[in-house]
């Protein structure tokens, strides 16, 4: 009723249900953003500007709501996995080698996905405890699977509901204070997982914030015992004054202790005065090469190209030619009430039918409710428990029942 008492929050008829009733999935599926200008927001903007120092960490100052994206930081996680079917092929290639170069690809083309819009937008900082999960389906010609063949649920998998033939991811913010997010994807019938966990660091940098994600993901390709661990780049926020806009810059790397073999990727970000925006160069190396065997260059958002050491040249990958494949979510009424569409469900229509105090009200109401329980847990003593991650003793936050440790324990079970 709050969203159909403003003239500019009126409810589209496609987001009603034929009860007359929200339909909030179809609210989260609707890709299409709304574009911003600060200019437009000055009052907001000097207040916020007013609050800030140069350097300043800005996790504890209350951005304006309407420079938010529409969904959790953990829903945007699972868009590394926009294309599964680039994932899954790194367990199919037959060298350590190729094994390698796949993962760069797939890790190259994995950002763009996240960052569609032209407009930098800020995601929902997630609630601690909170959780989304999600899956793909594959093509399955290209994974090798006959259609005929019967697929049984892994019950004992992150998303109990899938089978061995789906991508299956699970995020939970295991930690509030720093903002700690944690989330595991794997492909059971491939043999394949993934784990990470990233703190985010935001700063204020006078005309633009940057967010230092610090942390790793390791890729586990089971068959071979092979764990790739990945850094991931620092994001920054440009020209908040007016329009603003994404880049990604810093150095990631990709190691492989078992094989030897590590790459080194640069995203770059736009000098001051000329140059070009979403910029990559990349160098991967054999074991104790001196020199890289592969150069990339190009733009993590559109064409990059790969120079062999042979002197060859090809495409190395086309983001332009790239389907992004959609992510299953199941229905928020079935959804428990910590998972994150659920959670943001009211922040999420209240920016979508353009009534900003709707979705203002809603993330208050959240965040007091997330504060009160830590003042709770505080004055009796409870320490927060997570319910899917654990901190191992290499501070890194592990998923509970990974794909290796499942299929390690079949085996002996079956032995």
């Amino acid at each position: 009723d709050e969203l159909n008492g403003q003239k500019t929050g009126r409810v589209v008829p496609t987001y009603l249900r034929p009860d007359g009733s929200l339909d909030y999935d179809q609210l989260y599926e609707d890709c299409e953003e709304t574009n911003i200008s600060m200019e437009s927001q000055g009052s907001v903007v000097t207040h916020l500007l007013s609050q800030v120092k140069i350097g300043m960490d800005l996790t504890k100052v209350v951005l304006p709501t309407f420079i938010l994206e529409r969904r959790s930081l953990l829903e945007m996680y699972a868009d590394y996995f926009a294309h599964p079917d680039m994932f899954v092929r790194i367990a199919d290639q037959p060298t350590e080698r190729e094994r390698m170069v796949q993962v760069v690809q797939w890790y190259l083309c994995s950002y763009h996905a996240g960052r569609k819009s032209t407009v930098a937008k800020k995601p929902y900082n997630p609630i601690l405890g909170e959780i989304f999960q999600c899956y793909w389906d594959l093509n399955r010609t290209d994974i090798g699977v006959e259609e005929t063949e019967q697929q049984s649920l892994i019950a004992d998998g992150p998303v109990p509901w899938c089978h061995g033939n789906q991508l299956t991811f699970i995020a939970e913010q295991v930690s509030h204070h720093p903002p700690i997010s944690a989330f595991y994807a794997e492909h059971y019938n491939k043999r394949i997982s993934f784990n990470a966990h990233v703190w985010t660091k935001s700063k204020f940098l006078g005309l633009s914030i940057g967010v230092h994600n610090i942390g790793c993901g390791i890729i586990d390709v089971i068959d071979h015992n092979e764990q790739y661990v990945v850094t991931f780049p620092n994001g920054y926020g440009r020209s908040i004054l007016t329009v603003p806009w994404i880049e990604l810059g810093g150095t990631v790397t990709i190691n492989c202790e078992k094989t030897g073999y590590k790459a080194v990727l640069e995203f770059l970000t736009k000098p001051f005065y000329g140059g070009k925006k979403h910029r990559i160069t990349g160098e991967i190396y054999g074991p104790s090469d001196k020199k890289p065997f592969l150069n990339i260059n190009g733009e993590w958002n559109g064409v990059m190209e790969a120079k062999w050491a042979d002197g060859k040249s090809e495409q190395f990958a086309n983001i332009n030619n790239l389907e992004i494949i959609r992510k299953n979510v199941r229905p928020i009424e079935n959804q428990e009430e910590n998972e994150s569409r659920k959670l943001w469900r009211e922040v999420t229509a209240g920016l979508r039918l353009n009534n900003v105090s709707h979705a203002s009200n809603a993330k208050c109401a959240l965040e007091h409710k997330q504060r009160m329980e830590a003042q709770q847990r505080k004055e009796l003593g409870i320490p927060w428990e997570t319910k899917l991650f654990q901190l191992d003793a290499d501070d890194n936050w592990t998923y509970i029942k990974p794909l290796a440790d499942r299929l390690s324990n079949t085996s002996r079970v079956n032995r």
